[in-house]
């Protein structure tokens, strides 16, 4: 296992997080034998860094983590998450004192402000307002390390980053998603650890592609590929992933177990590739929505952005999913619509308002064909 310094807590953390928020469920409920399993057998393998929060998996997360590391303290980094965003600092210590206690330890680790925006943040200063709270916290050593999570606008992000308030953040980044790159090259710079969630894209990347496994030699998997492009970008601390069985445990602590996540010529590799594929992407369709509404209700937008997984980055089963569902699309209003390109009728009112002047009635045709079934 790879090891890098948490940004200046002088922490050292695992390449690969164990992000408990897919743990193995039967029915609604965590299997807590099948994950206490999971984690110790991943700590085993050298990861130290595992995350939750209080909601997941039926807010049985963080009692499966406190299950998981019984005896194993002093070898992991515990981290989780309060996702109160209201101005109450007694509402805010409510859900990081239940986290101690379903955990089942002293003090956290990281403790992250979930899925924070900059306005939330700003509402949250004041005498005895949760900011305050989260400060005390530490300084009573309930928690060790102050961090937010973050799905606000990169622009956004920085500014949370510039307050001085936090020691890390949590935030997306993959090999289909690079928008928060300057953010977290800032953020790397400003001192802070950088630990990333999402690094196979939700699942998007753990369907086969082809396309993908070929830019770098050797991969086993799509996934391999993803994770080896996140670890690859020297401002990332850290990358979670959710792994919901021991073959997910023993491929990704394999592939944050190398010394070199990607060669020299690898790396060209993927910036070649991503460059080609935005560019084929904007070929389909840039997702400008000028072009909606459609008068017969095709979301023609989603249909191309499937289209992309399916002829750009070469995720089929992934486009066909995706495209399934537009055959049953429920509205703002709750009606249900048959919004894939199979059910346009050509009226042809899209493509004037097309800046690309795509095709669009052409194009609808080739996803039908392709991601239809036939």
């Amino acid at each position: 296992m790879q090891y890098k310094e948490y940004g200046k807590t002088g922490d050292k953390v695992s390449a690969l997080g164990f992000g408990l928020m897919r743990l193995p469920m039967v029915e609604d409920h965590v299997d807590m034998d099948l994950s206490v399993q999971l984690i110790r057998r991943a700590i085993e393998l050298g990861l130290n860094y595992l995350d939750s929060a209080v909601m997941y998996c039926s807010h049985e997360s963080q009692v499966a983590f406190g299950e998981g590391i019984k005896g194993l303290r002093d070898k992991v980094y515990v981290s989780t998450k309060n996702h109160y965003k209201g101005e109450s600092g007694d509402e805010w210590q409510k859900n990081l004192d239940d986290s101690l206690e379903r955990i089942s330890v002293d003090y956290i680790d990281f403790y992250h402000l979930h899925d924070l925006r900059w306005e939330q943040y700003q509402n949250m200063l004041g005498k005895d307002k949760p900011i305050e709270r989260f400060r005390k916290a530490k300084e009573e050593g309930l928690i060790r390390h102050k961090c937010f999570s973050c799905h606000d606008t990169p622009e956004n992000m920085m500014k949370l980053i510039d307050t001085g308030e936090f020691e890390g953040m949590l935030c997306q980044y993959n090999l289909l998603d690079r928008r928060n790159e300057e953010a977290i090259a800032h953020a790397h710079e400003k001192g802070l650890g950088v630990a990333i969630m999402g690094p196979v894209g939700g699942g998007r990347l753990v369907a086969p592609s082809e396309q993908i496994q070929e830019i770098v030699g050797g991969a086993r998997n799509t996934p391999e590929v993803a994770l080896r492009f996140v670890f690859s970008n020297p401002n990332v601390t850290l990358a979670l992933s959710g792994m919901s069985s021991m073959t997910m445990v023993e491929e990704n602590t394999a592939t944050a177990s190398r010394e070199e996540p990607l060669t020299t010529e690898e790396k060209q590799n993927v910036l070649d590739m991503l460059t080609e594929t935005e560019r084929l992407s904007d070929l389909y369709c840039t997702g400008c929505g000028y072009c909606m509404p459609c008068p017969n209700d095709i979301d023609i937008p989603a249909n191309f952005s499937a289209m992309n997984y399916y002829k750009v980055w070469g995720l089929k089963e992934h486009a066909r999913q995706l495209y399934k569902r537009l055959g049953r699309k429920r509205k703002p209003d709750r009606t249900v619509v048959e919004a894939w390109a199979e059910a346009c009728i050509e009226c042809g009112e899209c493509e004037p308002k097309c800046p690309q002047n795509i095709p669009i009635r052409e194009q609808l045709k080739e996803t039908a064909a392709a991601l239809g079934e036939h």
